[in-house]
């Protein structure tokens, strides 16, 4: 017993002395897989740095007081990753807490002239109307896409200030000071995020849909090599070795991002020649490879089954669709340098290869019209039997045909001789 806990105790120790390490190799590979990621973390420490400063700066303090704190809860809410996503966020939070105070300041207008019962109830009653009003209005699909967040600072807002109005004689000016502190913080986020080492959501979504089409053609890609081999390892690979699995996946796994990256790419301004992108053309062009993808996917399902096709059956449409997926894959090399440079392919180029690949792998489904034509349930069960009965048959012909040209050959030479 003592043995197994001091086996234990070692190897715990053992995982505790390797964390370090490990916590350092992983934060220097996110670091190396987007060096963004790092130029965004010193972007944040630099803002909350120069926000601190309504604090640690005498005279900034005596004239915001303690509301500068609103400030520095503005920059780490609003600072987003991408310029769009602060835009987004930023906007909704400023154009949120004007529509508040100002919708607030007209509630505690009216509020005052009805007397203390009055103003309370007045009071409860438009916090009632005005909360289930833009709660319902979040609902909306646009509302919903766009202004979410915003509809919630209003709501936040607007709840803070008019309930503390009843109790509180100075609301307005302390109002007006969270108004000014929010605004700090709101032109230091966008300072940072559209000036210092800018990112855009509409570059990252424009490379994502280049890195799609990519990797769905070295999917296919590698589904022909192990076509062609027709040999699998004994040992099975994980998913995230494969790499056809790897190309599909991040398609299958690209529906919300790149609808969130449109909708920031909309709210980001003209920054260059080329930041005109069509953005919702993208998130079209996404759906279509997820769709597409779909096939891979079972195209990796029929690689990886147990249960396989006899080679002789498959020998018979192997060569076609080697072609065919060769071909697909090239349109989508294609595509993705085109997107990737910006410039317009000829459809007509890309559509010629794949047609003659299509023709040639339609002749071969024609040819062998038992294997997917069944006159009745018991034939289409046996199509695949009959079409390998057929393949072993011409190969047994073929090497009879052979043994017979040998033995006419036989008798020739020794008579020769």
């Amino acid at each position: 017993m003592m043995e197994t806990w001091r086996k234990k105790g070692g190897s715990a120790w053992e995982r505790t002395k390797r964390a370090p390490g490990l916590a350092c190799r992983k934060m220097w590979q996110v670091g190396k897989d987007d060096p963004r990621r790092a130029i965004h973390a010193v972007k944040v420490g630099l803002a909350l740095t120069l926000v601190s400063m309504l604090y640690l700066l005498e005279p900034l303090f005596e004239g915001i007081g303690q509301n500068a704190i609103w400030a520095v809860m503005t920059v780490v809410v609003v600072l987003e990753f991408t310029a769009g996503a602060t835009l987004c966020k930023g906007l909704n939070r400023g154009l949120g807490t004007i529509m508040a105070g100002s919708l607030a300041f007209l509630i505690e207008f009216v509020a005052e002239e009805t007397g203390q019962v009055g103003r309370a109830i007045f009071i409860g009653c438009a916090v009632f109307v005005i909360g289930a009003a833009a709660t319902y209005l979040r609902f909306l699909p646009y509302v919903k896409k766009n202004y979410d967040y915003g509809v919630v600072i209003f709501l936040l807002t607007f709840n803070l200030i008019t309930v503390s109005s009843f109790r509180v004689s100075n609301v307005m000016k302390i109002a007006h000071e969270r108004l000014i502190t929010i605004a700090i913080g709101c032109g230091i986020c966008l300072f940072m995020s559209l000036l210092v080492f800018p990112i855009w959501s509409g570059q990252d979504l424009h490379n994502s849909t280049v890195n799609k089409l990519q990797g769905l053609a070295k999917s296919i890609e590698e589904a022909v090599t192990e076509v062609r081999e027709e040999e699998s390892d004994e040992e099975d690979k994980s998913c995230d070795e494969d790499p056809i699995y790897k190309g599909y996946k991040a398609v299958l796994d690209s529906k919300s991002i790149d609808e969130a990256l449109a909708l920031y790419a909309s709210w980001e301004p003209r920054h260059s020649r080329h930041c005109r992108y069509p953005w919702q053309q993208y998130v079209k062009v996404g759906a279509a490879l997820r769709r597409f993808s779909y096939t891979v996917v079972a195209l990796h399902g029929c690689l990886q089954t147990e249960i396989q096709t006899p080679k002789s059956c498959r020998a018979l449409f192997k060569g076609p669709c080697i072609r065919l997926a060769s071909e697909v894959s090239g349109v989508l090399m294609e595509l993705a340098t085109s997107i990737r440079n910006r410039r317009h392919c000829s459809p007509e180029l890309l559509a010629d290869h794949l047609h003659d690949a299509l023709q040639d792998l339609n002749k071969a489904v024609r040819s062998q019209p038992r294997l997917f034509l069944g006159s009745n349930c018991s034939q289409a069960s046996n199509m695949l039997a009959v079409a390998a009965a057929q393949a072993r048959q011409e190969k047994e012909r073929e090497e009879e045909e052979e043994e017979r040209r040998r033995c006419c050959r036989a008798p020739r030479l020794t008579h020769r001789h």
